[in-house]
């Protein structure tokens, strides 16, 4: 299966639409064990790496709750996890996204069909209309932001106001990337549920599943590795193509503030225009870069502050530089080389 297949077969798969649950058993009972003990937060923070299942257990919470309304029901008590059948017409209509006590924030299309890079603040505002109606009808209602990060200021603080006055029986899932970034006040209205990077036999059949491939394919178990405790990864290196471009993108950026400019060129010419299994690739490798200098800088009680901040800054920047060249579909080689520029800059 080519990089292109995967990624058009995955594409087509939402979390909301997905059931099984890899790993993270523990956050899931965690999950579970608040909500029949009838006094569950109103709001949860679920938290970790990109494409290790925080949005799948969302939305897998989402559906108990709505399935079950009464949490000191004998069916709760009785659950051993936080599994709907996919027949329950509840599972049917929250994987259709068409089921009323169900709202999620998420990035849209704008009226040019391109995907906006934030959550704006008109869709975030939904919610005070959402928790403020009996449309649902009795019981719960549930809200999932995917992601909390992608909020923009106004939309973060339209969010705070819901979260400061939670109505009965409201429930927020908020899933996030960068826990650490997130705004303090948000934070601190919300139950943090940390989620670690799955183990490779976890990323393995997860992957499997979604890809509908053999859990023994050998493109799949060479994938694994390099994924580090990430489906996501894990599928975006599946094509081979895409596993050889993050690895040329480790050499290269093992070797800053050294850049060679032919290497650039090279690596630009690798991404292409369109390919955006490369692309994802290639950003991959910098986000894998960032973090683990950014962990050395912090366990280390002598780290410079300023080049923190500084890489921090670079971080930002890039990733928004990314995510423009991804929704306009631009030239990829300049941003190669905007990208090794500032690092080589930030690294001196």
């Amino acid at each position: 299966m080519s990089a292109r297949q995967v990624e058009a077969r995955v594409s087509a798969v939402h979390p909301r639409e997905t059931t099984a649950l890899f790993g993270h058993n523990h956050a899931e009972m965690a999950l579970l064990n608040a909500y029949r003990s009838g006094r569950v937060p109103h709001a949860w923070l679920i938290g970790g790496p990109a494409g290790i299942g925080k949005a799948t257990l969302a939305y897998r919470m989402a559906r108990f709750v709505l399935a079950h309304r009464n949490p000191l029901g004998a069916d709760v008590q009785r659950a051993e996890s936080l599994w709907v059948d996919p027949s329950d017409p509840v599972a049917r209509q929250v994987a259709a996204g068409a089921h009323g006590g169900l709202l999620t924030l998420e990035r849209t299309r704008n009226d040019k069909g391109v995907l906006r890079t934030v959550i704006t603040v008109d869709e975030t505002r939904e919610t005070i209309s959402f928790f403020g109606s009996t449309a649902a009808g009795e019981g719960w209602r549930v809200c999932v932001v995917d992601t909390v990060d992608e909020l923009n200021p106004n939309a973060a603080n339209a969010l705070l106001k819901v979260l400061e006055e939670p109505p009965q029986q409201s429930l927020f899932l908020l899933v996030s990337n960068a826990p650490a970034r997130v705004l303090p006040t948000i934070l601190s209205r919300c139950r943090k549920l940390l989620l670690r990077p799955l183990a490779s036999s976890d990323v393995r059949k997860a992957a499997a599943e979604a890809t509908a491939t053999a859990p023994d394919d050998p493109a799949l178990i060479e994938a694994t590795e390099p994924a580090e405790g990430s489906v996501a990864r894990a599928i975006t290196l599946l094509g081979g193509d895409a596993l050889k471009l993050q690895q040329r993108a480790a050499t290269l950026l093992a070797a800053l503030p050294s850049v060679d400019p032919r290497e650039l060129h090279a690596l630009g010419d690798a991404l292409g225009n369109s390919d955006r299994v490369a692309l994802a690739a290639f950003i991959d490798s910098v986000d894998r870069w960032f973090s683990e200098h950014l962990r050395a800088d912090e366990a280390n009680a002598n780290a410079n502050l300023p080049r923190l901040a500084r890489l921090a800054e670079v971080w930002e920047k890039i990733n928004r530089a990314a995510r423009d060249t991804a929704e306009y579909n631009l030239e990829r080689k300049p941003l190669v080389f905007s990208v090794f520029g500032l690092l080589a800059e930030a690294t001196r």
